[in-house]
């Protein structure tokens, strides 16, 4: 049975492997020059008056489009498995009719499926997981210039977090398993493979949307307004009211997830419209003291703390990954496990 399923497997996992080949080869080269380039500019940039970051700035915005692409390889792996190994596997037997050849050959119905599942599955999980493996190496400097760097994507947030880690593995174990669950359910397989697809990325939005944020209670921090969290500041001609547009980052954790930023008066109520009412005919905030040449708006936002308004933080740490890691780690192996035990118990009952 494991050789019959290794013939039918084996072009399959051909193509996977070349795919892996290939890419270990892209990111091996490139990254050895990526690395190169960010020691240099370390090198470089420490006896700057502004440390380094610049250089932080400029190197993770220089490489984004690269990064993002190889994120995105890492993302489609467990999908790719789901829709062209774990789909067709059962339902292209059942659309044929060949699995009653091979269950009148002494192989029982466990073991048939055992196998197939057992082989595929730790294939795609190999793949994903060399795959995560390979473009988190990769990956290591612009890692590092992010940390450096704010704003920058989250490591807990729902494009970064999925394509590091161990995660990748219980993807590519649950997209399998849904695969020939599905499969077994429709008995086709182009209809399997839309629906194997379609119930994945809706998974997979609704985890990181609507799941991941409770795994831990979030934290959450009150910070004062200053010119290192401040987005925008505009005060109308006139004596119109003051605007703030408020950067959603923690400055202590430029790698945290914020799940909710808001602006908050001394009585802690949101402040509609990020608009505050302060005097802006006169005083700090009057508009021809921040308009004279080299004025900050220290004095104004000095103000601002004084009056108690401050900016709501509640977010997850970036400090959490791992722990996050485990834990939809066992929530998409726990999944996997349901769906091989359901297929098993209708293979059993409900197939003929």
């Amino acid at each position: 049975m494991i050789w019959l399923t290794w013939r039918q497997f084996r072009a399959a996992a051909g193509m996977m492997a070349a795919a892996l080949i290939v890419l270990a080869g892209i990111l091996t080269v490139t990254g050895q020059g990526l690395a190169g380039d960010y020691s240099t500019g370390i090198a470089a940039c420490v006896t700057q008056s502004d440390g380094c970051s610049n250089f932080f700035q400029q190197f993770y915005h220089d490489n984004l489009m690269p990064f993002l692409a190889v994120t995105a390889v890492v993302l489609v792996l467990p999908a790719l498995s789901g829709l062209f190994w774990g789909a067709p596997l059962v339902a292209r037997e059942l659309e044929s009719g060949t699995h009653r050849l091979v269950w009148n050959q002494s192989i029982t119905r466990t073991r048939w499926l055992a196998v197939k599942l057992g082989l595929t599955g730790l294939a795609a999980m190999t793949a994903a997981g060399l795959g995560s493996l390979a473009v988190t190496w990769w990956s290591v400097p612009v890692d590092k210039a992010a940390a450096g760097n704010a704003p920058s994507i989250p490591r807990l947030g729902p494009l970064l977090f999925p394509s590091r880690g161990i995660v990748p593995i219980g993807y590519a174990a649950f997209a399998v398993a849904l695969g020939v669950a599905v499969g077994m359910l429709v008995r086709r397989s182009l209809p399997a493979m839309a629906i194997t697809l379609l119930v994945f990325v809706v998974v997979q939005v609704v985890m990181p949307l609507g799941v991941r944020p409770h795994y831990l209670s979030p934290k959450r921090a009150a910070i004062e307004l200053s010119t290192t969290t401040l987005e925008d500041f505009g005060i109308q001609q006139g004596g119109g009211p003051l605007h703030l547009t408020m950067k959603s980052q923690v400055p202590t954790d430029t790698g945290a997830w914020i799940l909710s930023s808001r602006l908050v008066d001394a009585s802690g109520r949101t402040v509609r419209g990020e608009s505050i009412p302060v005097s802006t005919s006169s005083g700090p905030c009057a508009p021809h003291r921040q308009m004279q040449a080299g004025q900050a708006v220290s004095g104004c936002l000095a103000e601002i703390n004084r009056l108690g308004y401050r900016q709501e933080l509640v977010y997850q740490p970036s400090s959490r990954f791992w722990t996050f890691q485990w834990i939809e780690t066992a929530i998409y192996s726990a999944f996997a496990l349901g769906l091989a035990g359901f297929g098993f118990w209708h293979l059993r009952r409900r197939l003929s």
